[in-house]
């Protein structure tokens, strides 16, 4: 995978995992998830993922 494509679709599913968490969370209204403690937990998991691929993005070199 390219260093762009992976830094971009890592930060797309870290900013997914922040979003899903915080509607979990009741921060973020006008969705179903909203209070919903799953994605208060699948959230942090999905961020971390996005994290670790943008990381590894970083690191790969041309």
């Amino acid at each position: 995978m390219s260093r762009p494509l992976a830094l971009a679709l890592g930060g797309a599913v870290f900013a997914v995992g922040v979003l899903w968490t915080l509607q979990g969370l009741g921060v973020v209204g006008g969705s179903p998830m909203t209070g919903v403690t799953l994605w208060a937990v699948v959230g942090p998991v999905v961020a971390i993922v996005g994290l670790v691929l943008a990381l590894r993005g970083a690191r790969l070199r041309r």
